[in-house]
């Protein structure tokens, strides 16, 4: 008899249970001198182990966003991060696990995304350590297109997020406190904001069908990286357009100026070619040349995705000469490198 249901969607894995294990085992295998893998805990954990007086960054998440936050891990950016099975928080017990391979006796930083499972989960493990580690944790909440959703109190944490592992990290590799690490991390945060559209649905894995229905002709506008809807929807544009939809609120949110200088990152969902990604970043410079404000640094691809959404959000964030110097500063994980 015939059915309507949707064919599933195909997809590189051997089994829907070992997709995150056999994706951790394939980034060590890749990058054997950056990173080893805990695979009791699912943990990406920076090579060399803990460095005695540094700061140690652990991030952590969902998996289906890489290459957030494990290909962060390395010299100058996280020196573990926690993976969660496909959109699902981590547990308690790995950020626990995360924290002690990390600590070097100056302190452990966690850095969280405004999820409400990220959140509780990372305030019950630095409960777990209280009294032997001392941990500052940062929540990043950057989102501009709506006050709460599905999975957050508040603004979600977006792509500020990696503009955050790689700022604090440099700092952290220079010796910083974590006081100090942690405050640099905070004024990142303060001083970003995103927002992103969707083309298309993602596919997760165990479920093998698209997560929402978008017609052929339409964009969500104000996507979440898990999929959730956003401001509102809107028939297909040209880019140009799209790019306004994405910049005006963030340009709003932070108060730019004209005479203001950004780190300007325009971000693949997953499912976007680099060449749409460059036609989009193309169209925010000529937007932000509009309003008088510089692009003083820029960063485009693939970073915070939400597995093969098409797809592109938007990341501003107000420069000065400290955050620039410590973007600038030497990095070497398996997704960002320069200077080393």
């Amino acid at each position: 008899m015939a059915t309507n249901a949707p064919a599933r969607v195909k997809k590189l894995i051997n089994d829907v249970e070992t997709i995150v294990p056999e994706s951790l085992a394939g980034l060590a295998a890749a990058h054997p001198d950056l990173v080893t893998i805990d695979a009791a805990q699912n943990l990406v954990l920076r090579a060399g182990g803990p460095r005695r007086g540094k700061v140690g960054l652990i991030s952590g998440g969902g998996s289906g966003h890489e290459p957030l936050h494990g290909g962060y891990v390395g010299v100058g950016m996280l020196d573990a991060a926690a993976a969660g099975n496909v959109f699902t928080s981590p547990v308690p017990d790995q950020m626990e696990a995360a924290t002690r391979a990390v600590d070097g006796g100056a302190g452990v930083l966690h850095i969280v995304k405004n999820y409400t499972g990220d959140v509780l989960n990372f305030e019950m493990a630095a409960e777990l350590v209280a009294g032997e580690i001392e941990v500052a944790t940062v929540v990043t909440n950057d989102d501009v297109a709506v006050q709460d959703s599905l999975y957050t109190a508040g603004r979600r944490g977006v792509g500020v997020t990696v503009l955050l592992e790689k700022i604090a990290g440099a700092h952290a590799e220079a010796g910083a406190s974590l006081a100090d690490v942690a405050a640099t991390a905070t004024r990142v945060n303060a001083q970003g904001r995103s927002m992103g559209l969707a083309l298309t649905s993602c596919v997760v894995p165990a479920a093998g069908t698209p997560t929402f229905d978008l017609p052929d002709d339409e964009v969500e506008v104000g996507i979440g990286i898990h999929g959730e809807p956003g401001r509102r929807r809107e028939k297909l544009a040209p880019v140009d357009e799209m790019a306004e939809w994405l910049v005006q609120p963030i340009v709003s949110d932070l108060g730019l100026t004209r005479g203001d200088s950004v780190l300007a990152f325009v971000n693949g969902m997953g499912g976007s070619p680099l060449i749409e990604l460059y036609v989009a970043f193309n169209s925010v410079a000529k937007i932000l040349a509009g309003e008088g404000i510089s692009i003083g640094r820029s960063l485009v691809g693939n970073y915070i995705t939400s597995l093969e959404m098409a797809g592109f959000s938007v990341t501003l964030l107000r420069l000065d000469d400290e955050l620039t110097r410590w973007w600038d500063a030497p990095v070497h994980t398996p997704a960002l490198r320069w200077g080393v």
